[in-house]
């Protein structure tokens, strides 16, 4: 029996279930292991949505692995990107000549991950790519290249396994579409 989350009644549909998630972040995990066999990776977290997910998949993955994190900001309390981008927090480790996997919740417009992508390239990585928990591409206003995609979801609100809304609904064990009226007002 799940534990009842009190939140569970704005949710309109569960699109990915917990078992999902955990099948796909497993497989993700050994892709990726096998992709940098011999060699360590850092994964670099983009806060605060990704936490549950790079925790899960940092878990799962068979290759030493560092992890950092950044904190970028292209929503507040928007459902919509602002598409400017601001960073608020940026990575504590040296880059330089390492193996580097951005590690994201979703992809949607592409503008905050192709700011990630082209201000980490600038430091100079032996190699960078880009692992997504979630994919929206109808959103996409620039081209972006995720390596490793879990899920491509619908243009609905998602919240659950680390998505918020208001920083609302991030523990909820599966992704979720949030009911509108939550967010419409």
């Amino acid at each position: 029996m799940s534990k009842r989350i009190p939140w569970e009644a704005d949710i309109l549909e569960v699109l990915i279930n917990e078992e999902q998630i955990r099948a796909k972040t497993a497989e993700i995990a050994h892709q990726i292991s096998q992709d940098y066999e011999g060699k360590e990776v850092i994964l670099v977290g983009v806060m605060v949505g990704a936490v549950v997910f790079l925790a899960d998949l940092m878990r799962a993955m068979e290759i030493p692995v560092s992890v950092d994190f950044v904190a970028i900001s292209s929503y507040g309390k928007d459902t919509r990107s602002s598409g400017v981008v601001r960073i608020l927090k940026d990575l504590d480790m040296n880059i330089e000549s390492k193996h580097v996997i951005i590690v994201e919740d979703i992809v949607d417009t592409g503008l905050t991950l192709k700011y990630l992508v082209d201000n980490l390239s600038a430091r100079s990585p032996a190699t960078l790519r880009v692992c997504a928990l979630l994919d929206k591409p109808s959103r996409r206003k620039v081209p972006v290249t995720i390596h490793y995609v879990g899920f491509t979801v619908p243009d609905k609100f998602v919240v659950g396994y680390g998505l918020d809304f208001d920083q609302r609904y991030r523990n909820l064990p599966f992704v979720g579409v949030l009911r509108p009226e939550i967010y419409a007002g």
